[in-house]
């Protein structure tokens, strides 16, 4: 067996590379975890892996530095980096300095993470070969770490990220999954979120100019270029709200405003913050403040 170590900062990538397929039918096994490069080249120092699976951005200490440092050391693990779509100057980078390959995370399948990890397998049995051992070098190398997996932070199924997340392909998808949200009688607009990640950031943006327009799930995946599941549970995490949920609430936001400071009407308002069905706007907007857009304007100050 040979051993894999998985450096990546976002907790349900960790998760999804490691879940998505049965590691050991292909010859290897993860030993390790890790959230940042520092604590990864701890572990590279230790289990003296295989093969890394590294993630090319991260904080502190990158996907490139871990690599170079991994060289520096004498260490001959393999690398294979992870990346997202606009971040091939550093799989560039990371090629000159030996990675054996690169994966996108947004076209990442089971039949690329498999085709990838025979490669890499080959690769390691051809030198394990040259080195005179064999496949009996293998298999020792395989026992050297045992099955144990280390990591110094704590690893964590995506659930406890975001427990019950679920893709919402529509506005009626997202109203369901949140039938248990409290309605309350004044109307509460969400605070816009301060995150630092650039896909997340320009959802929250598209959103703010463009919330009259037909917004999905899959319509924003397409937008950052991004997977339907990555990016739900993305957005979940830096935000604390679901994408439908924090789209609710900026049209019930402006809503509220148009029907405060206008004398609209109520199917005119719905249409222009992006509801074609009247009732179903009818539907969100009490949800969202206990009361019905007529009611509510008939309360405003």
């Amino acid at each position: 067996m040979w051993n894999v170590l998985l450096v990546e900062d976002e907790v349900f990538v960790r998760e999804s590379v490691r879940e998505i397929i049965q590691w050991e039918e292909l010859g290897f096994r993860v030993v390790g975890e890790s959230g940042n490069g520092v604590e990864a080249l701890e572990l590279i120092h230790r289990l003296k892996p295989d093969l890394v699976l590294a993630d090319i951005i991260m904080p502190g200490m990158d996907g490139i530095e871990l690599l170079k440092q991994t060289r520096q050391a004498g260490l001959s693990a393999k690398f294979v980096m992870l990346t997202c779509m606009g971040e091939f100057e550093y799989v560039r980078q990371a090629m000159e300095y030996g990675a054996s390959n690169y994966i996108l995370k947004l076209s990442m399948s089971v039949n690329s993470l498999r085709d990838t990890l025979r490669k890499v397998s080959a690769e390691l049995d051809e030198r394990a070969g040259k080195q005179g051992h064999g496949t009996e070098a293998a298999a020792a190398v395989g026992e050297r770490s045992g099955p144990r997996r280390s990591s110094a932070d704590d690893i964590h199924p995506v659930a406890e990220e975001g427990e019950g997340v679920e893709v919402e392909a529509d506005d009626e998808a997202g109203l369901q999954a949140h039938a248990t949200a409290p309605a309350h009688s004044g109307f509460q607009p969400l605070q816009e979120p301060v995150v630092s990640h650039p896909e997340i950031s320009k959802i929250i943006e598209f959103i703010g100019r463009h919330f009259d327009q037909d917004i999905t799930v899959k319509s924003m995946s397409r937008y950052v270029m991004m997977g339907e599941n990555y990016i739900s549970a993305l957005f979940k995490k830096k935000t604390g709200h679901t994408l439908i949920h924090y789209l609710h609430g900026v049209r019930m936001e402006k809503a509220a405003e148009l029907l405060r400071g206008s004398d609209l009407a109520v199917q005119e308002i719905g249409h222009r913050v992006g509801f074609a069905n009247d009732n179903y706007f009818i539907k969100i907007f009490k949800r969202w403040t206990g009361v019905t857009p007529s009611q509510y304007r008939h309360r405003a100050p």
